[in-house]
């Protein structure tokens, strides 16, 4: 009984300590958006691990920012990610139905950005693209700026 008792304390003890761990490693990283041109509806953020899950439309994290908190067209906010290599997508969902909306030749009709990354050409950019760095040696920021077509 009392081996028992022993056994499941340190089997409890030792998964706090891998939970500690875990979240320890988990950084803040702080993403500026701007240039949102309306209020109405909500920005969506999506989150990616690499090419594929960009290619698959299949991101590790989705994040809904209200946009009550903007100001000016600007927002600040913090995304906790596990150390590694990321890219973030922009969403102007101005109908608040979750999906980029498009013109009748397929153009965006809502605004999108990429990290670190601005659209200059009128092609879809590669995860290498807007791919960010997230340490926990240094502060991680990334800067997302809304485009309209």
């Amino acid at each position: 009984m009392r081996k028992t008792a022993l056994l499941c304390a340190s089997l409890f003890f030792g998964l706090l300590c891998v939970f500690n761990v875990a979240k320890a490693q988990t950084q803040n990283v702080q993403v500026t958006i701007t240039g949102i041109k309306s209020d109405k509806g909500q920005i969506l953020l999506n989150v990616y691990k690499d090419q594929e899950t960009f290619s698959k439309d299949k991101p590790f994290k989705k994040i809904m920012v209200a946009k009550k908190l903007l100001s000016d067209g600007s927002t600040i906010v913090e995304i906790p990610l596990e150390p590694g290599t990321y890219g973030i997508t922009l969403l102007d969902d101005e109908n608040s139905n979750g999906d980029m909306d498009k013109n009748m030749v397929g153009m965006p009709k809502e605004g999108f950005g990429f990290s670190n990354f601005f659209l200059e050409k009128m092609k879809r950019p590669t995860f290498d693209d807007f791919k960010i760095q997230v340490a926990t040696s240094q502060q991680n920021k990334a800067e997302i700026k809304a485009k309209y077509m």
